[in-house]
């Protein structure tokens, strides 16, 4: 039988309230009121403990303050990340970001989602989709991820878009419901 961790992680309807999830929970929400808290100065100290709340970080990456995520540790980031101010993360699901991916303030991933119907909603239960975005993306401002998106290489996502299905690599796309745009070309 599988836990609630392997059930949330597949995507299946689980309770976040298991012993297990909430320990990993609390943990991340130790480790993000630690990084939010620290001083312009602390460089190094934000590094560090970013490096033990995500699941991967490449060698370059700067986020900064402040941030938020539930688990932490299901968030894979590739080279050269930056995500600028009040990024939220809600990694239930695995979130892989690609290298050179560049995440406007307030920038919101959500992975996590809840059952449409009423009655199976009200039990607590809850599920997710995994989050891909791949290398040399920007998204802007207030743009919104939602569960189970794939935003191809290069594009750029406009801001305040919110994102409800996959955009393919090379385009601009922008709206709510986020729309491709135009294509990009070598050097736009």
């Amino acid at each position: 039988m599988k836990s609630e961790k392997e059930k949330m992680l597949a995507g299946e309807h689980y309770f976040a309230s298991d012993p297990e999830l909430r320990k990993d929970f609390l943990r991340a929400k130790k480790l993000t009121r630690l990084f939010n808290a620290t001083k312009e100065t602390q460089a190094g100290r934000r590094r560090k403990i970013l490096r033990e709340l995500f699941g991967a970080l490449g060698e370059k990456f700067y986020v900064e303050p402040p941030f938020r995520s539930d688990y932490g540790k299901n968030i894979f980031v590739g080279e050269n990340f930056y995500a600028n101010y009040d990024c939220v993360i809600i990694d239930v699901c695995r979130v892989t970001i690609g290298r050179n991916v560049l995440l406007g303030p307030r920038v919101g991933i959500y992975t996590a989602a809840h059952p449409l119907d009423a009655e199976t909603r009200a039990t607590g239960a809850e599920f997710g989709a995994p989050i891909e975005i791949g290398d040399d993306v920007w998204i802007g401002g207030n743009a919104v991820i939602l569960p189970g998106v794939k935003i191809g290489a290069r594009s750029v996502i406009g801001a305040g878009s919110v994102v409800t299905k996959d955009i393919p690599a090379d385009v601009v796309a922008a709206g709510t419901p986020c729309r491709v745009l135009r294509r990009l070309g070598s050097g736009a």
